[in-house]
């Protein structure tokens, strides 16, 4: 009796790198940050497994300009401890976005994202840029848009 009938049989398929490039500006965070975590787990491809992620790397330009709805500005907190007691440290959104915004981005993503090797790697695919000059343009990147 053969019991390896029921067998999934996976593509494999040697493929190159695809760079895209996504304009910030014009987007707010959270719609934007889901998008770009959506297609880094490649659930956008019709060959989608969970454990397998996409030769693609992403390029987020205009980072420093990215909006949020409603009080956000003046009201979302972002919060890091240097380990040592009395070391949390607490900043508002706009002192954030002032002085490093590629961080929001990354943040927001990195959420999104699995919490395990599989997301750290997934995170390493992703280049920010807080204004609109980055080096990736020998790569020729594809601009991608969001709806």
């Amino acid at each position: 009796m053969n019991l390896n009938k029921n067998k999934t049989i996976i593509k494999q398929t040697e493929e190159e790198i695809h760079w895209y490039i996504i304009d910030a500006k014009q987007y707010k965070l959270g719609r934007l940050s889901s998008k770009i975590a959506y297609i880094l787990k490649n659930k956008d491809n019709i060959n989608y497994l969970p454990y397998k992620k996409r030769k693609l790397k992403i390029i987020i330009i205009n980072s420093k300009q990215i909006q949020v709805t409603g009080n956000k500005s003046k009201q979302k907190t972002y919060k890091r401890h240097s380990g040592r007691p009395g070391g949390l440290k607490t900043e508002v959104f706009e002192k954030l976005q002032k002085r490093i915004p590629n961080r929001i981005l990354e943040h927001a993503i990195k959420g999104m994202l699995p919490k395990n090797s599989l997301g750290r790697q997934l995170m390493k695919n992703i280049k920010i840029y807080p204004d609109n000059l980055h080096p990736h343009t020998n790569h020729k990147p594809i601009k991608l848009n969001i709806d």
